[in-house]
């Protein structure tokens, strides 16, 4: 689940932690990467436990009218279909899922105005009326109006941004790719699996959690070289006077490219350069484009870049 792409931003949330608390030891540096990735896992789980509970909001309303002094016919008789969504029931007995929410106490019981907020926000939608409309329903139709929820109406959610940065400083910038993951979660659903279904794991395999823990290594253990080399080809500015983020993420995309052979030149530059214009300045992809260009030629020229060669064989 935590793909490579993520796990480049920890390395420098990290990196930017270590350098501002006074770089203790790239112990402490490694104990923290892993915190955070354990926290981004914990959101995985919390963000799915979300659509139970505004589930339950739903049934808990509809049960509320149905008890009114003078309820309407309407009241009595509601649309269940969104709450006795098949996708949904198999959600909420999930093992997996249960089992971590326990664990590691995550609740959303202190958010009732967010679960009232976000219904309301669903009800608002065309695609959440032409479900309710529908003649009938079945268990992709379930799974697909999850999807259009998560993409449509928990990832715009202003509210919702606020309450998962509110609960940890570790989750301010996971909402979008983590939603991603979920939508997918949910396209890989299968009624049969029922409780069993198994959810993403935290890392695709033993390779891509090494890989965080090695970046970092890398970046912490030749943090000199890397430094130096940034400075030999900035050579109208001093290090001082260029941004702070910029410097990190050169240090760690240069911490790839020397270490990681079997991912391509251009792979890590375009990822560094996004990650650039997300985290620093308006103008800091172009820069940083242009100086790890320089580098890459100077590493090249003295034989210290080597990459894996792939043939495709047919």
């Amino acid at each position: 689940m935590i793909n490579r792409a993520l796990l480049r931003i920890k390395v420098i949330q990290t990196l930017y932690s270590y350098y501002k608390g006074g770089g203790q030891s790239p112990f402490a540096a490694q104990k923290e990467l892993a915190f955070s990735l354990e926290k981004t896992y914990d959101l995985y789980f919390h963000l799915l436990q979300l659509s139970v509970e505004v589930t339950r909001y739903a049934a808990n309303r509809i049960e509320t009218r149905r008890n009114k002094l003078r309820p309407t016919d309407e009241d009595l008789r509601p649309n269940m279909r969104f709450v006795e969504n098949a996708f949904i029931r198999q959600l909420a007995d999930n093992e997996q899922l249960a089992g971590r929410l326990a664990e590691r106490k995550l609740s959303w019981m202190n958010y009732p105005d967010l679960m009232k907020s976000l219904y309301e926000q669903i009800e608002a939608t065309d695609f959440f009326l032409e479900y309710m409309q529908a003649d009938g329903t079945d268990y992709e139709a379930d799974k697909e109006v999850w999807r259009k929820i998560y993409r449509r109406v928990f990832l715009d959610s202003e509210e919702l941004e606020e309450a998962v940065e509110e609960q940890s400083i570790y989750w301010a910038d996971d909402l979008e790719v983590l939603v991603s993951f979920i939508v997918k979660t949910i396209k890989r659903f299968d009624a049969e699996a029922g409780a069993q279904q198994a959810l993403l794991p935290m890392f695709k395999d033993e390779e891509d959690r090494r890989y965080g823990e090695r970046l970092l290594e890398c970046a912490l253990k030749n943090e000199k070289e890397y430094l130096d080399l940034i400075n030999e080809n900035t050579l109208n500015w001093e290090l001082d006077r260029i941004a702070f983020m910029d410097i990190l993420v050169m240090q760690v995309a240069l911490a790839e490219l020397c270490n990681f052979p079997t991912i391509p030149v251009n792979v890590t530059l375009n990822e560094y350069i996004e990650i650039s214009k997300q985290y620093s300045t308006d103008k800091s992809g172009i820069f940083i484009n242009g100086v790890l260009d320089k580098i890459v030629n100077q590493l090249k020229a003295d034989n210290k870049l080597m990459k894996v060669v792939t043939f495709d064989l047919k």
